[in-house]
């Protein structure tokens, strides 16, 4: 298939193949050159799917002439696809530069969206997804890491990270430490792969589950984390059994708009309790 001239962004599968979509098949199979973080991952990924585009390790420590020979390659017409070993490239990966650069020069960048770990756990959190913020790795350094996260401990946004195995219990107590024991989190790991875990416990419960498991730290892993509620807002069991009970018969966010003119509790938090627990009531 041809495919026009242009940087193409491509998602790939985070564990099982079937996630990949036509479209990305089709530029990865049409593409003149595709960049890819580990072209032995890569290579194998292609020939699962009988592709023999060329390949070029473009990646954080790539020389200088790999940018110049995907540069090249557009200038002639030709169609690059951008590949990161698993899920959306750019996510927590320095390939911004490379996208912006191609821009500049007045050539195309196109996105060809698929699977992304953080959002895909996210998805089956069952916390908040309005509004979110997507921290990447933690620092590896315990004192820098509880320094972070003391700055995100009154973020009311639901927090997502990416974590390495060999630091998933050195940061679970480091949270647990910082945001408490009962705060609500999500453990998503090797997500869509053979040894999935998704989990979701205040993180007290997390730190004993994988204390207790070694298989736990092995793998992709990701830690979706509840945002700080705001103090003089919690919800008292009589409010959280009407606003359940008006869910029975009205849309949820008229039932959290009668209970907020009930009670004075914001309608927004009255609405994120019902996402998190209307399926328990």
């Amino acid at each position: 298939m041809q495919v026009e001239s242009g940087l193409y962004v491509v998602a790939t599968p985070i564990g099982n193949l079937g996630d990949i979509s036509r479209r990305a098949l089709e530029v990865l199979g049409g593409a003149d050159l595709v960049a890819a973080e580990d072209t032995r991952h890569t290579g194998a990924l292609l020939r699962q799917f009988d592709i023999d585009s060329p390949l070029v390790a473009y990646h954080e420590h790539s020389g200088r002439g790999a940018a110049e020979r995907i540069i090249r390659c557009l200038a002639q017409g030709g169609a690059v696809a951008l590949v990161s070993d698993a899920g959306t490239p750019l996510i927590s990966d320095p390939g911004y530069r490379l996208v912006r650069e191609v821009q500049e020069l007045g050539y195309r960048v196109l996105p060809v969206p698929g699977a992304c770990a953080a959002v895909a756990a996210l998805s089956v959190s069952g916390l908040p997804t309005d509004r979110f913020l997507f921290e990447g790795f933690l620092p590896g350094k315990a004192g820098t890491r509880v320094n972070r996260l003391g700055e995100l401990e009154q973020r009311q946004e639901t927090l997502v990270f990416y974590e390495a195995p060999h630091r998933l219990r050195d940061c679970l107590a480091d949270l647990v430490a910082v945001f408490g024991p009962e705060r609500e989190a999500l453990l998503a790991r090797e997500i869509t792969k053979a040894f999935e875990t998704v989990r979701r416990a205040p993180l007290g419960e997390l730190q004993a589950f994988v204390a207790g498991d070694d298989n736990q730290c092995r793998g992709e892993i990701v830690l979706v984390v509840a945002g700080r509620r705001e103090r003089g807002e919690d919800i008292d069991a009589d409010t959280a059994r009407l606003l359940l009970r008006l869910a029975r018969e009205l849309p949820g966010k008229r039932a959290a708009a009668v209970v907020a003119d009930l009670t004075g509790l914001r309608k927004k938090l009255l609405y994120n309790y019902l996402l998190e627990h209307a399926a328990d009531g």
